[in-house]
């Protein structure tokens, strides 16, 4: 199968090639097409239609140097029909953004949670896999602060998609990519990247641990994770395995306490484990908005007690960790 033509991989997959990676570069552009190229993707096809009503690329630019990533430039003819086609697009869940002055109001202020951790870790001509990466605005963010280049991965399309709308206006070679990718999708040793980003996914997986380790084999000897996730507050090694939903979500399997993320690091062989961020989501970062009319977190908590889920569960508390793959395999111990 042959992949789409808006999706533009051959710069990508040059990186891949001179750090290494081809046979991974093979790999992921075979999945993609595969994935692409389903004949149940019928958003798809109504979401590309919508790319080509965006204003052409001349005499506009991608920003992302403020809390808003920006397409900047020539006014648009039309704002309203502007709106409309990004709206097309929507649910559009992080962010915020902003197209030609039409701002993208977004469910997460994700530029909270890029402040909290921006000065605590270094991107400077650093390649960066960022699991998870929903529509790419953490990847402009993190080429903004020195990054060489960025590869996202997110199964869903949309996201993929909300991406392309502003790829297109960032170059021929913008140097941020995101793919319909999942960690599973990842060799166990491909050791490739200075810096692997997971925010938000650990929560979601089944086996914590095996998603720690693809992570760990994606690094490069001695590279660096920045690592989020829900957390419960306990200064002990503990777990929450919730019964059946937690704030709504089906897919949550387990919030370890800080003390037990970090064993869980520890025992995939991350060293260096340092805390960097302990925060309670609340509504300024996290709420419906016009761009996501959908329930969010003001739907999930106890009204009558905003610390906990409508399940009775501790509401929702972020951690963000760092932490550094061995620079070489370690000796096996003796029985």
């Amino acid at each position: 199968m042959k992949l789409p033509s808006w999706l533009a991989f051959e710069p990508l997959r040059q990186r891949l090639v001179e750090a290494g990676m081809e046979e991974f570069a093979d790999h992921i552009q075979a999945l993609c097409a595969e994935r692409l190229n389903q004949p149940t993707n019928g958003d798809l096809k109504r979401w590309v239609a919508a790319l080509e009503e965006l204003p052409a690329p001349s005499e506009r630019w991608l920003d992302a140097s403020g809390s808003a990533v920006r397409v900047d430039g020539a006014a648009a003819d039309d704002p309203a029909a502007l709106r409309e086609t990004l709206m097309k697009f929507h649910p559009w869940r992080k962010g915020p953004f902003d197209f030609l002055g039409v701002e993208i109001d977004t469910e997460w202020r994700s530029d909270s949670k890029w402040d909290r951790i921006a000065g605590s870790i270094d991107l400077n001509h650093k390649s960066v896999l960022d699991v998870g990466c929903g529509n790419g605005y953490f990847g402009w963010r993190m080429l903004d602060a020195g990054a060489s280049w960025v590869l996202g991965m997110d199964p869903i399309l949309r996201y993929v998609l909300q991406f392309e709308v502003f790829r297109r206006y960032a170059g021929d070679q913008p140097r941020h990519d995101v793919l319909p990718l999942l960690d599973t999708d990842l060799p166990p040793k491909l050791h490739g990247f200075d810096v692997v980003f997971s925010m938000g996914v650990l929560y979601h997986r089944t086996s914590p641990i095996d998603h720690l380790r693809s992570l760990a084999g994606a690094l490069k000897p001695g590279g660096n994770l920045i690592l989020e996730t829900l957390i419960i507050d306990d200064d002990q090694p503990s777990v929450l395995v919730p019964e059946d939903r937690y704030a709504q979500m089906r897919n949550v399997w387990f919030l370890p306490s800080l003390p037990m993320l970090q064993r869980w690091l520890r025992r995939t062989g991350f060293d260096d484990i340092t805390p960097i961020d302990v925060t309670t989501t609340t509504q300024d970062e996290q709420r419906s908005t016009p761009w996501m009319t959908f329930q969010s977190l003001p739907d999930f908590l106890d009204p009558q007690n905003p610390g906990r889920t409508v399940e009775g569960y501790p509401g929702p508390r972020r951690a963000v960790v760092t932490a550094r793959a061995p620079k070489r395999s370690r000796p096996r111990r003796s029985a």
